[in-house]
């Protein structure tokens, strides 16, 4: 076991962090930088550009994801029955390849008249609406959380749903003999009790957004003008397409943090509140 650790994550590791101390640029000789690939970094514009879309995608797209999820599972636990049918609709997005969430959204808005957003908004007399919604930096990305958003929310409905069939029956009918119901029994005692699961979809769907590539790969390539481009994609392009693989890895490293500094304060007072 160890050494399939060793073999699949460390040495990997390892070579990542020797890489982002060198300027390996091709195949050329790699030459010994120190910091400087870390010190160039963060006086890269468009690295810190990249920092700022990140911190604004995973942001948005985890509270849309989770926010919404969370709603829909408490309205399903008013009628766990009837909205089974529902609940595996939302579900299967998630079970989608992000490539090919990104190839429907795409359809969905594509910018002349074959693009089922701008085809609805003339059919119902808002014409003047109509936009090129992935050629206008300030909608790109707007329109990229949208679409990762409708991927990603039938996890945390699942999860929140979950976690609201395990609140006891005897709290509920207690609830019933105070005299809650309705919302008033999904707000005081359901919303609550179902905290646990909303944790566990915020921890995921962090990670998730963090390591997005494929959707924003498909649907934008991290344009126009660079205005969708997360850390994840910034690392693709300064070392596959611009062969500067030191710098790359020091991009990684950074983006490794950002995980880190996400997942351990997270994972570690998860086992503190199950001890």
């Amino acid at each position: 076991m160890l050494i399939l650790f060793g073999v699949a994550v460390a040495y990997p590791l390892l070579d990542t962090i020797r890489l982002s101390f060198f300027d390996v640029r091709g195949l050329s000789a790699p030459r010994y930088v120190g910091f400087g690939n870390y010190v160039a970094l963060f006086h890269d514009a468009n690295f810190r550009q990249a920092l700022w879309t990140t911190l604004v995608w995973t942001v948005s797209t985890t509270v849309l994801s989770v926010g919404i999820g969370w709603v829909l599972a408490l309205a399903c636990s008013l009628a766990p029955r009837a909205t089974l049918v529902p609940r595996v609709l939302i579900f299967s997005a998630y079970g989608i390849a992000e490539t090919v969430t990104g190839f429907i959204w795409l359809g969905i808005f594509r910018p002349d008249a074959g693009g089922l957003l701008n085809a609805a908004l003339t059919a119902v007399g808002l014409g003047q609406f109509t936009h090129a919604w992935l050629g206008d930096p300030a909608a790109a990305l707007g329109a990229l959380v949208v679409a990762y958003t409708w991927a990603q929310v039938g996890l945390p409905l699942m999860l929140c749903f979950a976690a609201t069939q395990a609140i006891p029956a005897s709290i509920i009918e207690a609830a019933y003999m105070d005299g809650a119901s309705g919302l008033a029994l999904v707000r005081r005692i359901v919303a609550p009790l179902s905290w646990p699961g909303v944790r566990v979809a915020v921890f995921i769907n962090l990670l998730s957004s963090l390591r997005a590539f494929d959707t924003i790969f498909v649907m934008t390539n991290g344009g126009p003008v660079r205005s969708t481009e997360t850390l994840g994609f910034f690392m693709y392009r300064e070392s596959m397409t611009q062969f500067k693989l030191g710098y790359g890895a020091a991009a990684t490293l950074v983006l490794l943090a950002a995980v880190l500094m996400v997942s351990i304060p997270l994972v570690a007072r998860r086992g503190a509140e199950a001890k």
